[in-house]
């Protein structure tokens, strides 16, 4: 079974087993192992980053890519491209490929959760203007070696470092 069927039968299972919100979607409120998608935005040599904001539940105040929760059985590019569109304004339009990393695994025990993170890499075709949602408060491009001088979530280095790899 392949990555992307794993993950789905992985969702489908959890609809069965967990809590959903009213639409539907899997409530991961609670739950330790929590799957997740990290979307990497790139333009040209330079990579989107975005800083949390206080209305979010976990990582305040730290710098990240465009991520969300696997909590419906879909894709994860159609995940992504739902939270693309929902946290900065990005359109297929503005996409020339995706590519996938390698998942990992993140624990961290000081929010008591294992996060399954689903590295993905955008490349897009223009630089958009971008709008941020209630989740971001701040943005910047930056090149993948000035990342080491921002406050980041925890393993959005090696998350970078699994998209880039594929090159």
């Amino acid at each position: 079974m392949g990555t992307e069927d794993a993950l789905l039968a992985l969702l489908q299972a959890n609809t069965k087993n967990l809590p959903l919100f009213p639409d539907g979607r899997i409530n991961y409120h609670g739950v330790r192992e929590t799957p997740v998608v990290t979307i990497f935005i790139r333009f040209e040599s330079e990579i989107l980053l975005l800083q949390r904001s206080e209305k979010v539940a976990h990582y305040r105040g730290k710098w990240n890519t465009v991520a969300g929760h696997l909590d419906e059985v879909k894709p994860v590019w159609e995940k992504a491209a739902e939270e693309l569109s929902e946290e900065v304004g990005i359109t297929s339009s503005h996409i020339a490929s995706v590519k996938m990393g390698v998942p990992f695994k993140y624990v961290d025990e000081s929010i008591d959760k294992e996060w399954f993170i689903h590295p993905l890499l955008v490349e897009l075709k223009d630089k958009p203007a971008i709008v941020l949602d209630w989740e971001h408060d701040r943005f910047v491009w930056i090149t993948p070696g000035e990342l080491a001088g921002y406050d980041i979530v925890p393993k959005v280095d090696v998350g970078l470092d699994h998209v880039l790899s594929l090159e």
